[in-house]
Order: structure tokens, then sequence, then C-alpha cells
């Protein structure tokens, strides 16, 4: 297992399943030593050409006792048993994740490794709360906690709030959506906010939702409209985006959205995408712009294979950022 840990450093936060870091970004501009547990070794190539401090191995051959000095616990467990996108095992296995999250919690043994129906990427979603109990068990409880998922996953997190709430913290579970935090692109998530003291509490909206029809001055006038591709994207000048996401491969229900607008969500499958511009040529998005779409800086060293994968399964830095700072403040 490769590690860029620098052990001389304070660690202040960990990230479970860190990905490409749409989680580390964030906390390091914040001011935080975060290291970031990964097994992708496409999604730790463009880590460590990122500069982000990096163990390539799985969550499962770790724990709080190997991060001691680490007071806030990050993670987004991997999404594809969950979302829509995917297979749906995940979806499906709901109930005997609650119910092993139970078993979790009066500290019985539960399997690391998938049987009886619930397969290891759909078990890796209760590693975060293994850690927060472990911690607490031995003396050390994170001082915050910070999950995201995709929406699918909330009824998860409800049942880790109020498992985590029984052990002494306060803890609020719900979905937000991207573009209210300037996030170019219309994707929702799935979040648990926890803290030791104070009242955890999700962020407030920084910008209008968006809706298909109503003009980006129009709603709340306390908050900013919501941010457009071509916003992130001015180089491109004009355009329109033809997806295929969630159409069945009906070619008219095609999904088409103007640079006026966000993106819908980005995922995986982003290469696909088609791009019109005003003379109606037709083009792909780059990995920076597809990158853009996600709030990641345009020179983020996208590295190593799948890298639209890498993109797509991200959690957008911009809202990563109003996450992280809502679980360090708490209300």
């Amino acid at each position: 297992m490769h590690s860029d840990y620098d052990h001389s450093r304070t660690l202040l936060a960990v990230d479970l399943f860190a990905g490409v870091g749409g989680l580390d970004l964030p906390s390091r501009e914040l001011g935080l030593a975060v290291i970031g547990v990964e097994r992708s070794p496409d999604a730790c190539a463009t880590r460590r050409a990122a500069g982000l401090q990096t163990i390539e191995g799985d969550v499962r051959d770790y724990g709080p006792a190997d991060f001691p000095t680490a007071t806030l616990l990050l993670g987004g467990p991997p999404c594809q048993p969950f979302s829509a996108a995917g297979t749906g095992a995940g979806r499906r296995a709901l109930g005997d994740i609650v119910a092993l999250a139970h078993r979790l919690a009066e500290r019985q043994a539960v399997a690391r490794h998938g049987h009886n129906g619930v397969d290891d990427l759909i078990r890796l979603v209760l590693e975060p709360l293994r850690w927060a109990l472990d911690a607490l068990d031995a003396g050390r409880p994170y001082e915050a906690i910070l999950l995201e998922q995709v929406p699918a996953v909330l009824p998860v997190w409800q049942t880790y709030a109020a498992i985590l709430r029984a052990e002494g913290y306060s803890a609020v579970a719900g979905v937000v959506r991207a573009e209210q935090y300037g996030v170019p692109q219309t994707r929702k998530r799935a979040v648990l906010i926890a803290r030791r003291t104070g009242t955890a509490a999700l962020p407030a909206p920084t910008h209008r939702p968006y809706t298909k029809g109503t003009p980006r001055t129009a709603g709340d006038p306390t908050l900013l409209p919501w941010t457009a591709m071509g916003d992130a994207l001015p180089e491109r000048g004009p355009f329109t985006v033809v997806s295929n996401y969630g159409t069945g491969g009906d070619p008219k229900a095609r999904g088409r959205r103007t640079s006026g607008e966000p993106s819908a969500t980005v995922t995986g499958k982003v290469s696909r995408v088609r791009v019109l511009s005003a003379d109606d040529t037709e083009s792909r998005f780059t990995w920076a712009e597809a990158g853009a779409l996600q709030s990641f800086p345009a020179d983020h060293p996208w590295s190593g294979r799948d890298i639209g994968q890498q993109i797509g399964n991200a959690v957008p830095p911009l809202l990563a950022r109003h996450l992280i700072t809502a679980a360090l403040k708490g209300s």
C-alpha cells in the first residue's frame, strides 16, 4: 500500500474514499492538514499530482488509531450501487444496511466484507460509522463528521444521525443542491453533519435553486442567481449541451441545456455529452472543462485512466467548502 502521508505533520482531517480530492482541496484551502484514503490507483495518481496527502489502500485496513490526531472525519462512500445511473443494488439493500448500522451501534460484530446479500461495495457505506464509533470507544471522538452521498442514501445518514445523537453528538441529515452553493451544475447530495459540541446544521444556501424555464433573476432577492455553464466556460461562447443522461436511450428524450443554464449532473459518462456551438459545430468537453463544471480548478492535474469516471465520482469542491465550513462551525 502506497502512502504519501507526512507523519511529521499534525493531522486535522481524514477523508475516507477520498477520490480525486473534492473534499480535500477545500479542506486544504481552509488551513486543514488532511489525508485521504483511496484505493483507486487512477484517482490516487490525480491526487498526488495535485499535491494531496494520500494513502492508497482500502479504508477497511485502517482505523482511527492510525490517525490519532485527526479531529474531523470526512467521507463519501462509493455511490455506484445507490445512484440512479447504477445497478440499484444498494437501494434494494438499504434496509439491510440500516439493520447492520444498528448492530454496529450495539457494538455487535459486523463483517467488513460482503455476505448474506450485502456485497462489498454496498457494505463500504458502513465504514464511516464504524470509524466514528471506534474513535468514541478509544476516548478520542471526532469533533466533527461530514458524510456525503447520492440522495438515495439519506435513510442511512438519518440512521447514523440518530445513532450519533445517542452517543452525545448533535447531528443533522438532509439533501442539498449543488447549484444553491454556486456550482454550475444541478447535483443533489445527501449529507450528514455531526458535531461533538454546538449544534450541527446544514449550510444555508447562497444561490437560488434552478428551475427549467425560470429566469435566473427570479426568486429570493437575498440569494445570488444560480451559476450557468457559460460562467464557468466563458471561452466557449454560447453553446447547447445534448445529453443521454436519464433518457433510457430514447433520442427524443435527450436532455438539452444551454450555456445560460447550469449543467445537468456530471457523471462518469461526461465524455459522451455532445456540445453544440452556435453554428451547430459539435464537440465534447475537455477534461478541464468537465472538471470546471464540477467546480475544480481549471489546472487540476487529471491523471491516470478513466478520467471521466474520476470527475463524475467527485463531490464538487465548491459545495464541499460550504459543507466543511458548516461542519467546523456549527450554528
